[in-house]
């Protein structure tokens, strides 16, 4: 029976790269000579650090675009509000969401019960799998999917007849 997976997952590698990269321009670039203005990556976690919230504008439209030239879409990542350190250093910490949620992939498996669609679909963890009789009807539910639900990015693997 063929069948698919949705999944939300971005390269760690690629992340890291970016990151590496908007550290050595913040480094270079003559407005932030002095200042302790940086981005760190623990995990799944970045952290912005910035002498004010300007730098820190700044640092965010760096860093957004490095991954962005690096394909990472910037619907998986979840900032959080800016919190003062001490004096006027400022900090702001943005996770990155992999896997999809509960809440989204029950929204996926209404829309594709409501699309009529000869498919079944369950639930595996952070991923989703749909099956069906035939390779036409997955294909149409990819279509379906892709052009529904646009609120994190989704890949579609393991498709299998």
């Amino acid at each position: 029976m063929p069948s698919f997976d949705i999944v939300s997952e971005v390269d760690k590698q690629e992340i890291r790269n970016a990151l590496e990269q908007a550290n050595r321009e913040i480094s270079t670039r003559f407005d932030f000579k002095g200042s302790d203005a940086r981005v760190e990556l623990n995990g799944l976690t970045m952290s912005l650090f910035a002498d004010d919230a300007f730098k820190l504008d700044q640092i965010t439209d760096i860093l957004h675009n490095k991954l962005v030239k690096r394909s990472i879409n910037l619907k998986c990542l979840a900032p959080e509000e800016p919190q003062k350190i001490s004096g006027n250093k400022v900090k702001q910490t943005v996770q990155i969401k992999t896997g999809i949620e509960a809440e989204l992939a029950k929204k996926i498996g209404r829309t594709l019960k409501d699309s009529k669609l000869k498919i079944q679909s369950s639930i595996q963890g952070d991923s989703m799998r749909v099956s069906g009789t035939k390779r036409d009807t997955l294909q149409e539910a990819i279509a379906l999917i892709k052009k529904t639900h646009t609120e994190l990015p989704l890949q579609f693997a393991n498709f299998r007849d």
